[in-house]
């Protein structure tokens, strides 16, 4: 982001994640208690890349495997006589979804206490935050009423 910006920079979906990065700002005299809820931010986001960038990986992985074991008991090449890719149909499709799924229920379960773990921090952080701002402008206003 340029240097005279002020707000948060949000990128392009992340090939891997599919998930959107954002670039923090951080205010020139930002407090230790903003810096604690950008920090906060920034590494629950790292999280969810990192999950979202292994489940994608595992999953395209998973399901190629599948496709290609299908296909095989089928007597099937990965590539038909015109050299399109081969593909199932969405019975067969939602077979491998179903057995993913549940493969890695326990994943999202954890996946999701987190998630709720932190958000529920960063919210309490944000409210922190408001509440601080909220004083030091009622005391700017007092301030500036009695002079």
């Amino acid at each position: 982001p340029p240097a005279h910006s002020r707000s948060d920079w949000i990128g392009p979906p992340d090939r891997h994640s599919h998930l959107r990065p954002v670039i923090f700002y951080v205010p020139p005299e930002e407090s230790a208690l903003e810096r604690r809820l950008r920090e906060a931010r920034q590494e629950a986001q790292a999280s969810n890349q990192r999950f979202w960038a292994r489940h994608n990986r595992a999953f395209r992985q998973e399901k190629e495997e599948f496709i290609y074991s299908r296909l095989k008991a089928k007597g099937l090449e990965m590539r038909d006589e015109s050299g399109q890719k081969a593909t199932l149909n969405a019975e067969e499709m939602a077979d491998f979804y179903k057995d993913f799924l549940s493969k890695n229920f326990k994943k999202h379960l954890q996946y999701n206490r987190d998630w709720y773990k932190r958000n529920f921090r960063i919210t309490f952080l944000m409210g922190q935050v408001a509440l601080v701002r909220a004083l030091r402008w009622l005391r700017w206003r007092k301030k500036n009423i009695e002079q």
